[in-house]
């Protein structure tokens, strides 16, 4: 049993039960805590198709902190690798600008929260003169023009910037810490991998990182948008990002019409709308 009250078998998503699903083994790097290499299993919920990694969840809080400060450390170490498998940070930045210009996000009252090195908020300042504000717990850089907010100093914003983290948690908790920063009348912008079905394929890309722990699928991040308030998304694919619009957004009834004013601009289907979650990725 967590802190939460969940088990340790049920969905971190829809609370059903969870199957063993595979299993993948990681060999050891320097400063690992698994210096020996670690076996990892996997459950899935027959549900929602969730799939979270038993393995990790059962780290103490200590084990967990010291195998993502070591394994970033260890993956950050090569110039190649900081280039590898990053997020589309260049055409979000983009799509943000896009979607700000058009009213459909307020840029000027955001966060990205687990913003990391801050890569993002430096691309918005630098090119698109769009100063964000930026939060993270564990990964922070000194480069100049970088602030960070103080955990006591957050509060509720408009536009919420979530990219990359939500592969990373083992708690339900952790999840909805990111929910709870958006305003009632507010949009989270969210990056990972959402798909169809998680493949019970240890040599899966989205596995190659040792600390991405959990796996979201269409059917789980609707369950997952309708228990946190969301009513409608948009997805852009060149950013590999959604955008969920709260059930209290002013511009939930005009969504569709914009987002098509926006993608006739481009000429291209720039953006996809749906009320609930945007399934885009059904093929894998």
């Amino acid at each position: 049993m967590t802190e939460t009250g969940e088990t340790t078998d049920s969905c971190l998503i829809c609370r059903s039960p969870t199957d063993p699903y595979f299993s993948k083994s990681y060999d050891g790097y320097p400063g690992s805590p698994f210096p020996q290499g670690l076996k990892v299993d996997y459950r899935r919920c027959g549900q929602c198709g969730f799939v979270l990694s038993q393995t990790h969840r059962a780290l103490t809080p200590a084990q967990w902190e010291q195998l993502n400060a070591s394994w970033h450390h260890h993956f950050e170490s090569g110039p190649e690798a900081r280039i590898v498998n990053q997020p589309p940070y260049a055409d979000q930045a983009l799509a943000l600008r896009l979607l700000g210009a058009n009213g459909l996000v307020d840029t000027g009252d955001a966060l990205d929260y687990a913003a990391g090195y801050g890569t993002l908020a430096r691309l918005l300042a630098k090119y698109f003169a769009t100063p964000i504000a930026i939060f993270d717990r564990y990964v922070q850089s000194a480069a100049p023009g970088l602030t960070y907010v103080a955990e006591a100093d957050l509060r509720r914003y408009r536009l919420v910037i979530n990219s990359a983290m939500f592969e990373h948690v083992l708690t339900r908790a952790a999840l909805d810490e990111v929910n709870a920063l958006v305003a009632e009348d507010g949009v989270l912008m969210l990056h990972s991998v959402v798909c169809e079905r998680v493949p019970p394929d240890p040599d899966w890309f989205y596995l190659k990182p040792i600390v991405h722990t959990a796996f979201h699928t269409n059917r789980s991040m609707e369950i997952l948008m309708r228990q946190w308030g969301y009513a409608a998304s948009l997805y852009a694919p060149q950013a590999k990002s959604w955008f969920l619009f709260k059930a209290g957004h002013p511009l939930l009834a005009s969504l569709a019409q914009r987002a098509a004013a926006l993608n006739a601009e481009l000429q291209t289907r720039y953006l996809h709308h749906k009320p609930g979650f945007v399934d885009y990725w059904k093929g894998f």
